[in-house]
């Protein structure tokens, strides 16, 4: 009850009158930067490379509608209002991440996560107002568990490049840039912005096809193929025990590449990980 009344006076100073949300709905989705966008004066934040998590008042749940187990601890401090945000172990675990939230019996795994919260996708008016709410109630209600993304202030592309490039020397995913005054709106918006120094995307394991040299009794390469059909090696990015013990025929993989070549291929594919999270 008292959690309430603060939500109350913390809906009042602030102006906002929030609905809880009833579960977990079609979010918000940022669209790949093609460096066209007029983007001065937007808001910029590291992109965390975790599980998507939505947090109903009441219980967290993943984009697809899997109900998560935390333990208590970690959604203790969160409010009474439904949140958007990221389940996140750092940079560069996101393996790691992927595991600990499929898992009902590992509290321990939860709780070497954090929930970085980018939305409140109840609340009425633009990106800046509603982000406020969350950083009322996290000032009130300190967690352990849960922090709002800081976001910063986009001046030019020149500085955006510049932010870009450090948290890639960091091991960071890249950048999202936002509207600060864009409604929340479901689907993939323009108000919202993915930018990275290259492109990512899916495609499922047909064929594990054999290496030469060092390599000629492991994985030389990996046969995929998108969804639209398009089949393509990547023989690179694999950690020494990944080519003895690759990716299982009809996994999906996440590769990175720098676009695509008129034939519909991927220009230099390189392999990135096993997409074990589908189903969250």
């Amino acid at each position: 009850m008292k959690r309430r009344q603060t939500l109350l006076v913390l809906l009042l100073v602030l102006g906002l009158n929030v609905a809880v949300w009833a579960g977990p709905a079609e979010p918000m989705l940022p669209q790949t930067d093609d460096g066209t966008r007029a983007i001065a004066g937007w808001l910029m934040s590291e992109k965390l490379d975790g599980v998507r998590g939505y947090w109903d008042g009441q219980q967290l749940w993943s984009k697809n509608g899997t109900l998560f187990q935390p333990p208590p601890e970690f959604v203790a401090d969160l409010p009474p209002f439904a949140l958007e945000g990221e389940l996140w172990g750092g940079r560069t675990t996101f393996a790691a991440t992927a595991a600990a939230v499929q898992r009902r019996d590992d509290p321990a795994g939860w709780l070497r996560l954090r929930f970085g919260i980018f939305d409140v996708p109840q609340a009425p008016g633009p990106f800046r107002q509603r982000l406020k709410l969350a950083a009322a109630w996290f000032a009130a209600h300190p967690s352990a568990h849960a922090f709002v993304i800081a976001q910063q202030p986009v001046r030019n592309r020149g500085e955006l490049h510049r932010e870009l490039a450090r948290i890639e020397r960091l091991g960071g995913e890249g950048l999202i840039v936002r509207d600060p005054e864009a409604l929340y709106l479901t689907g993939r918006r323009a108000e919202i912005l993915k930018v990275k120094s290259f492109e990512d995307d899916e495609a499922v394991v047909i064929e594990h096809l054999p290496g030469q040299g060092k390599n000629a009794v492991r994985l030389g390469a990996l046969l995929v193929e998108l969804p639209d059909g398009t089949r393509f090696r990547i023989g690179t990015g694999f950690t020494a025990e990944q080519r003895c013990n690759p990716p299982p025929l009809g996994a999906t993989i996440t590769f990175k590449h720098h676009g695509r070549y008129r034939s519909g291929l991927p220009k230099f594919p390189v392999f990135l990980r096993i997409r074990h999270d589908l189903g969250l």
